[in-house]
């Protein structure tokens, strides 16, 4: 005789199971690739040039503190990388002129200070021109398999130029202290002026980012570039007053007018070419969308031209 099997109790749930609410379905993006330039549609390029822009934010802020935590990840001094190259070079160059090897004539402030804060406004220059090419050139491996907007690569690399300067800020304040500098009322205005140099340096880097991308010589003579324009620019000495070929040179720097703009409403308080910083600025707002526009229409074809 066969006895009835009993049913098996229900198995208890566990108690430590953790529940995902469900959440809604969105709905899927869909981008159309078409083999025509996307400049026959001007209109909806433009469109979607701002559209990525806005939805490039989040993941450009992701980017940015990614990125600045492996800059000083595995540094014993950390942070502090961001004011010791000013520090190295103004105590160098203060050496040299109290030694009469240099003579740079008169300055506004202390030389050291003048020295130490233009030196803080170069390398935020120079960071900014170089900083788009080095994030093209890393994400290289992400750009080949994952489709996102390009714009965060430079909205992070701006970022983190901004990043940086806000430790060397810190060296500036302590430079006022230690000079016992007068504070002008002007420097509320420094940032204004400062941007305008950022976006400069930021203007050519995305002109040459797609190229870096595709061949280093870029990067490297870029660099080796800016080691020689700094000689060309007023960083350790005053705009020269004289009208030869270094005169000249110097006045028509492109960095010359903005850089000493914003030096000037952080110290003096009274700007020495006013027309100079203008039309500069006009310039560099005129250009930024062009910068933009061959940024978005050549990674593509750079991106093809390394995923292959």
């Amino acid at each position: 005789m066969v006895s009835p099997v009993s049913p098996s109790p229900p198995t208890p749930e566990p108690q430590n199971r953790l529940r995902v609410p469900k959440r809604p379905a969105r709905p899927a993006i869909v981008q159309v690739y078409r083999p025509a330039s996307e400049m026959r549609r001007p209109l909806q390029l433009f469109r979607r040039m701002g559209a990525d822009l806005l939805a490039s934010r989040e993941l450009a802020w992701q980017l940015m503190k990614r990125d600045i935590s492996a800059q000083y990840r595995e540094s014993f001094l950390g942070v502090a990388w961001a004011i010791i190259p000013p520090i190295i070079a103004s105590a160098g160059f203060a050496f040299a002129a109290s030694a009469e090897v240099i003579n740079v004539g008169e300055t506004d402030i202390p030389y050291p200070a003048y020295v130490l804060l233009s030196t803080a406004l170069w390398q935020t220059f120079s960071e900014a021109v170089m900083l788009p090419m080095q994030k093209v050139t890393l994400a290289r491996m992400m750009l080949s398999k994952i489709q996102f907007p390009r714009e965060a690569l430079i909205l992070a690399a701006t970022g983190q130029v901004l990043f940086n300067f806000a430790f060397k800020l810190l060296l500036v304040a302590g430079m006022f202290a230690w000079f016992r500098l007068p504070v002008p009322l002007s420097l509320v205005l420094a940032p204004v002026a400062l941007l305008h140099l950022v976006l400069l340096g930021t203007v050519m880097g995305m002109f040459l980012a797609p190229m870096s991308a595709l061949y280093q010589d870029f990067q490297k003579g870029m660099q080796l570039l800016l080691g020689t324009w700094l000689f060309l620019t007023p960083v350790v000495y005053p705009p020269p007053q004289s009208d030869g070929l270094f005169g000249f040179l110097v006045q028509v720097n492109p960095v010359t007018p903005l850089l000493v703009t914003t030096r000037e409403l952080m110290t003096v308080g009274t700007i020495s070419d006013p027309q100079g910083f203008w039309l500069m600025s006009a310039i560099v707002f005129m250009t930024l969308p062009v910068a933009w526009l061959v940024y978005r229409l050549a990674m593509p074809y750079a991106i093809e031209r390394f995923s292959s």
